[in-house]
């Protein structure tokens, strides 16, 4: 499978399927996870485009750097590997911590993102929930970090989410580096240049002049991002009754609605 060196000490792991002239599908998956997350719409996206799908930094068969596993430099590297690959611009499609990812590859490097579709994004959380982050971050650094990471993921599913899809989030959180784990917690949320918190998200997110495909199960959420999208052609879906992993539980429908929207 194909790799590329984007810094000095990371090497990106990635595959590249599909083809045709629309422009190329970026996939990025969320914390603690990697581009396995993406096994449940490979086939029918790259029936229809190119689609490139990375592991990034500190996760899957990704380089596991000491430092700086932050959404900050994930978004660096995700230029420098377009760039390796020759790629001008991508349909940039990110879930969770990856939804801040591809946010930041759009607001840094405006020129690579057309467009952007952010799958209950890790971004726009109240101040009050965020006071609760620095508690999750010490356990996040003690000897039980993987149980703290567990216990997070309890709160990304529902009695509706498949058991599947449980196990497999639960079996790759376990297999993290521990200072991964703690590292992009925290830079999405705790450090002087996060923006995961809210008011931080709305200056941040405003600047993304893209149109944006935005994804939550939160009604409330969803509410509050529409109020952010600039772009005539930017759309908010609500998904009522799903779980933050909405696009693996409902695979079918989420193809559907991103090939969709950007053929409308």
């Amino acid at each position: 499978m194909p790799y590329a060196q984007v810094a000095e000490n990371v090497r990106l792991f990635y595959t590249d399927d599909g083809g045709g002239e629309a422009t190329p599908l970026l996939l990025v998956h969320g914390w603690g996870a990697d581009s396995h997350q993406w096994s449940w719409h490979l086939d029918a996206l790259a029936a229809e485009r190119r689609v490139i799908a990375v592991d990034l930094r500190g996760h899957g068969y990704s380089s596991v750097p000491a430092e700086d596993n932050t959404p900050r430099r994930m978004a660096g590297d995700l230029a420098a590997l377009l760039g390796a690959l020759g790629v001008a611009k991508v349909v940039a499609i990110g879930h969770s911590m990856g939804g801040q990812v591809v946010s930041i590859l759009a607001v840094e490097h405006p020129d690579l993102v057309e467009r952007l579709v952010a799958i209950d994004p890790g971004y726009g959380i109240a101040p009050e929930v965020a006071g609760m982050f620095p508690q999750t971050i010490a356990a996040l650094r003690s000897e039980h970090a993987h149980e703290a990471a567990v216990e997070i993921d309890r709160w990304c599913t529902n009695r509706r989410t498949p058991a599947v899809i449980r196990r497999w989030h639960r079996r790759r959180l376990y297999g993290m580096p521990p200072h991964v784990l703690a590292q992009a917690f925290e830079a999405m949320f705790a450090r002087e240049d996060s923006i995961g918190v809210r008011p931080a998200s709305d200056a941040y997110l405003a600047r993304r002049d893209c149109p944006v495909l935005s994804l939550w199960f939160d009604p409330n959420q969803a509410a509050w991002e529409e109020g952010l999208l600039k772009h005539p052609d930017s759309k908010v879906v609500v998904w009522e009754g799903a779980s933050h992993r909405l696009h693996e539980e409902r695979p079918d429908d989420f193809v559907a609605l991103v090939l969709g929207w950007l053929a409308g």
